[in-house]
């Protein structure tokens, strides 16, 4: 076995994980500013609010599978040093745009959707590029080093945008963003990937069915799918009204907005932090529920603050929804890098990413219904609901009763 240092440590990885916490905080920085600044400077109303999640996620749903098709075909490193080229560049407009004056909602949602386009194509690129970098050994190690570089620009990002709005409004906020993007890009250029098998190129169409029907006819695959599709639709029927809810029922501020919002990543960093210590004393399919039961309490508590409106309910609500969800992301990437060939690796996990963060547009559209018609509270308790059946699907399948980390695939 390689050691911990030379597999995981690499100067290679290193700078995989810094350009995944600098891309990762670019994209939150943005991502948190447009809702807050749809409300607070075009005065945005729930279902314009609504929408706007809506055109911000559905890249994921259109553009997942192609991106995975290219990340088994070509190098890898270059798809994700373009796609978070891209970002800076969209980012860099809105600077522009917010500077001469004319920047309006549309645009903030169709630069997004460009934003969000980036993420894309550098999350399915990522976990494949991970495989190359460290041993199958550590690979749980590996993923718990950059998702927790991911779940500290949770923790940041939000935060950062909500004070840097305050500060300075949206030129500062995407400012910072692009520059901050950029470093991403640097680090990814200065990544020497390993060499990669050749492998004989099919059809794109048969290299799509043949991932496809990999991750649909495997049972552990299929359950763990399921799950994360019903938790997505859950968390962005919340996430969808989230923003207006806080302003307008709450009566929180564009920083008390950002400080909640930076809990959940905070959450996510503590989970990331633990998640190989809680390793040691679980099986590895409690692991995997651990995170549909985390969210459930979160959304138990966020339904709370209709009753009993509170800053700091909202901030533990968010804090649930990150600490336990952060290792089923750990946890449920290993099980997929573990069991799937290393030449459909790309694909699975394209997949897995359509499905489940393609079902965040479902889930913002629906949000955006339910509030334009019967009000922000309504769909809390929807999400709620949502959270409760996510919890029921892991629960009862066999996947949960995993005892240790399945044999892997060579």
């Amino acid at each position: 076995m390689l050691s911990l240092k030379k597999s995981c440590l690499s100067a290679a990885f290193r700078r995989l994980v810094w350009s995944n916490l600098a891309a990762q905080l670019a994209e939150q920085i943005g991502l948190t500013a447009a809702p807050l600044m749809a409300v607070l400077l075009f005065d945005a109303s729930a279902a314009e609010t609504g929408s706007l999640q809506t055109i911000q996620t559905l890249p994921f749903l259109l553009l997942a599978l192609p991106a995975g098709i290219l990340a088994d075909r070509v190098s890898r490193c270059q798809m994700m040093v373009r796609a978070e080229t891209l970002r800076a560049l969209s980012l860099f407009c809105i600077l522009l745009l917010a500077i001469s004056g004319l920047l309006s909602l549309p645009m903030f949602a169709a630069l997004g959707f460009i934003g969000v386009a980036s993420t894309v194509v550098y999350n399915v690129a990522a976990p494949s590029l991970v495989l190359a970098l460290v041993s199958r050994e550590v690979l749980a190690v590996a993923n718990g080093r950059i998702e927790l570089a991911r779940s500290s620009a949770y923790a940041a990002g939000p935060a950062m945008a909500g004070a840097l709005i305050g500060w300075g409004g949206a030129a500062s906020t995407y400012a910072v963003a692009t520059l901050i993007s950029i470093f991403a890009v640097v680090q990814l250029t200065r990544l020497a990937e390993p060499p990669r098998a050749v492998s004989v190129r099919q059809h794109v169409l048969h290299d799509l069915r043949e991932g496809a029907s990999f991750v649909l006819t495997n049972p552990l695959l299929r359950q763990t799918l399921l799950t994360a599709v019903v938790f997505n639709i859950s968390w962005f029927i919340l996430q969808a009204i989230y923003v207006f809810y806080a302003i307008h029922t709450l009566g929180f501020t564009a920083s008390t907005v950002g400080i909640t919002l930076g809990i959940y990543g905070v959450g996510m960093t503590l989970g990331a932090f633990i998640a190989r210590h809680v390793a040691k004393w679980l099986p590895f399919g409690a692991m995997l529920v651990l995170g549909p039961l985390s969210a459930l309490f979160g959304a138990l508590i966020m339904a709370l603050t209709i009753l009993v409106p509170s800053f700091i309910l909202a901030e533990l609500s968010f804090f649930f929804f990150g600490v336990g969800p952060i290792i089923w992301t750990i946890t449920s990437t290993t099980l997929r890098q573990a069991i799937t060939p290393s030449n459909m690796l790309g694909r699975a996990s394209a997949i897995a990413m359509m499905s489940t963060f393609g079902s965040r547009p479902i889930g913002a559209a629906i949000g955006t219904f339910i509030g334009s018609i019967y009000g922000t509270k309504a769909c809390i308790v929807v999400s709620t609901v949502g959270f409760f059946a996510q919890c029921v699907i892991i629960g009862v399948s066999s996947v949960s009763r995993l005892r240790k980390l399945p044999e892997m695939v060579v």
